[in-house]
């Protein structure tokens, strides 16, 4: 085989590339770099929480300090992501290159005299608990959840455009009880806000009592500290919640809950963009042309359905890197092993996916019109669907003693089933019937379009 000369360094994922745009939002909580910056807050908030408590006879920074240290993570940039990269290369151990980084920055601020309390009695993994509670609490509120939020808008909007807009149902993919197109999109968004509700009232926790959970060291220092209390009220000032009882990890319990209310969530999406897949090869929805777009290299005539076809892939890729993630997170041999560390560096990657699958489900139910002729047609063409209501009618006839009908159902499969009965051979059948002549009326009046219940007000 022929050798070809290497490309420039390239992306291999396409969330780093052709999609970047489109999940960038993310980067900024759920890439190493974003990871390192938030390490670097727990690290610099921790050395001020033990200065402010006068801790080992220290005294509280004076607020300048406080600022300029926080200025640490607060403009944290290239140039600290090109310090930490040099020194994890020598360390080969990323939390220990953040801890001299921190080190590094108070002698040059002056502050030599407390570096010692960098990393104070602290495992990695009291870090990084807190860090990932960090990043992934600000990536699912900040930039996850508005994604979600904008579908649920939008489908909102739908359903009470369309709450009276009257169509064939397909139950088994037959022709069945007529709905409204508004209904059916009001079940989509009912269904992600329930979800929603509870993806947002998750909870993000972090330990931090050192190497086993036991906080030996910490007392070992000092025993006369009340360390469960400091370490809770230093972590539930950083926003996050506290985890009392752990090995030398956080359990991550949380995580699972959170990736698998988001699987969740992403299965309703799935069905979404499959249902409006179907509703536009129907033809009940057009595809409104975007100027310029090819929907065929070969046929001109084509607008594809790619944002539907593009969120149902991404959603899937998501879901199994989520379902990955909970499965792995959930277990940690004994006190610790690393099967956690390169799982928890691919969060951004499945909510990546997931996200990149919101934008294009916002974008392509932007880009539809519906067509209620063809809604119409569907209907007028499938007037057996009323079978339900006259047999209903009868058996309720029956029982108030204005009919002796026997077996009402038994009489309408032998009328529908199987074939199609168009609206005057229907008025016929219903003209003949023994019964009273307010339910024979009410009977008559009713067509596919006007049989939808209550639909447009559970639209609505």
């Amino acid at each position: 085989m022929t050798s070809q000369p290497s490309l420039p360094v390239q992306p291999l994922s396409p969330l780093d590339g052709r999609y970047r745009a489109a999940v960038s939002g993310l980067a900024d909580y759920l890439s190493e770099a974003g990871l390192n910056r938030a390490r670097v807050e727990v690290e610099v908030e921790w050395l001020i929480a033990l200065t402010d408590r006068s801790l080992f006879e220290t005294s509280p920074l004076s607020d300048a300090d406080k600022e300029r240290l926080r200025a640490l993570y607060r403009d944290f940039g290239q140039a600290e992501i090109d310090w930490l990269a040099k020194k994890e290369a020598v360390t080969r151990h990323d939390v220990k290159a953040v801890e001299y980084l921190v080190r590094d920055r108070l002698a040059s601020l002056g502050l030599d005299r407390v570096a010692e309390l960098t990393h104070f009695a602290c495992t990695s993994e009291d870090v990084n608990s807190a860090s990932y509670a960090l990043t992934v609490k600000r990536a699912v509120e900040g930039v996850w959840l508005p994604a979600l939020d904008a579908v649920i808008v939008k489908l909102r909007e739908l359903a009470v455009e369309h709450a009276d807009a009257a169509m064939l149902s397909r139950t088994h993919g037959q022709p069945a009880t007529p709905s409204t197109m508004g209904k059916e999109l009001a079940v989509f968004a009912w269904r992600l806000e329930r979800v929603r509700a509870q993806i947002a009232a998750n909870d993000y926790l972090a330990k931090f009592s050192g190497a086993t959970g036991t906080w030996s060291a910490h007392l070992s220092a000092d025993p006369d500290a009340d360390w469960p209390t400091i370490a809770r009220e230093y972590i539930e000032g950083l926003g996050i919640d506290f985890n009392t009882l752990t090995t030398q990890i956080e359990s991550h319990d949380w995580q699972v809950e959170l990736y698998d209310k988001i699987r969740h969530a992403g299965g309703i999406l799935h069905n979404l963009a499959t249902d409006i897949w179907t509703y536009i090869s129907l033809g009940y929805f057009a595809q409104i042309p975007v100027a310029g777009a090819t929907g065929s290299s070969t046929m001109p005539h084509k607008i594809n359905p790619i944002r539907f076809e593009n969120a149902e892939a991404n959603l899937e890729l998501s879901g199994a890197l989520l379902n990955s993630l909970s499965q792995t997170l959930v277990t940690s041999r004994l006190q610790r092993d690393l099967t956690d560390s390169t799982t928890q560096r691919n969060i951004g990657v499945a909510l990546g996916h997931s996200l990149l699958a919101l934008d294009n489900l916002r974008r392509g139910l932007n880009e539809i019109s519906l067509s209620r002729d063809v809604l119409l047609d569907d209907l007028d063409h499938n007037w057996e669907v009323l079978a339900e209501a006259i047999q209903t009618v009868i058996r309720a006839e029956v029982v108030a003693g204005r009919s002796t009908i026997t077996d009402p159902y038994a009489l309408l499969k032998e009328l529908t089933r199987g074939h199609r009965v168009g609206a005057a051979e229907l008025a016929a059948f219903v003209e003949g019937l023994e019964i009273g002549d307010a339910a024979k009326q009410r009977l008559l009046e009713l067509t596919p379009a006007t049989y939808t219940g209550i639909a447009e007000r559970l639209a609505r």
